[in-house]
């Protein structure tokens, strides 16, 4: 259902393997209900000089590089297969090549909408390259008022990483994913010791260097219990 939409996500993966500092950002603004909106955004401006002459090449480490029509018809196509999606509504997508920060948004009516994306970006993946990644998801239970980032970590990721060049294992050396979840009810703990509450009490930040998700020494497993108000 949305192949095309994993082949944009392997045109920013040869993107973000021409450099080394780049942010892979998910954003939920969670309503009490269990709908929301999530935004996934890979911000790549702290070497915007260096993509800027990237650009112009055909490969870099042996390694194709994206062309600004290759970019653009796959987010398209992406936008296009979410619109396709049930639950998926009000999609936008931001384009920034002077800064080379791109993003998509969307609307959800449950986490489950949002779970059976990332399902099938992970079932692509798994078998393309005949691997066993997990899938990482959501759930909010409405009795216990009680959100989750699941995150099951596989060996998988670490062997795949050992078996790349040394060039492009150094491309993740200043990388990281952060996570930010904005509620509308107060957050009163958070299971992760890395993740910070925010002090209004509505959001819950947390980053992670990449590198640190890749061997399992981090993890963006995180369980946010609310307060009913």
């Amino acid at each position: 259902m949305l192949k095309r939409l994993f082949t944009y996500t392997l045109l920013f993966a040869s993107l973000l393997l021409c450099t080394s500092c780049f942010e892979i950002l998910e954003e939920i603004s969670f309503n009490k209900d269990g709908s929301g909106r999530i935004t996934v955004t890979a911000n790549l401006s702290k070497s915007k000089s260096k993509l800027a002459s990237v650009m112009l090449l055909d490969s870099v480490n042996g390694h194709k590089v994206p062309s600004r029509d290759d970019i653009d018809l796959a987010i398209k196509n992406a936008v296009d297969h979410l619109k396709k999606t049930e639950g998926i509504s009000n999609i936008e997508k931001s384009v920034d090549y002077d800064n080379y920060i791109f993003s998509i948004a969307r609307d959800f009516k449950s986490v489950a909408n949002v779970n059976s994306i990332f399902k099938e970006m992970i079932n692509n993946q798994n078998r393309r390259e005949k691997t066993s990644f997990s899938t990482t998801n959501f759930s909010y239970n409405k009795v216990n008022h009680q959100f989750k980032r699941h995150f099951k970590y596989d060996a998988s990721i670490k062997r795949k990483f050992n078996s790349l060049k040394s060039e492009d294992k150094k491309v993740f050396n200043d990388a990281s994913y952060t996570t930010i979840y904005r509620f509308n009810s107060s957050v009163k703990s958070v299971s992760n010791s890395g993740a910070k509450i925010a002090p209004n009490k509505k959001a819950v930040f947390m980053r992670v260097p990449a590198l640190s998700l890749i061997t399992g020494q981090q993890t963006l497993e995180n369980t946010i219990q609310l307060i009913n108000n």
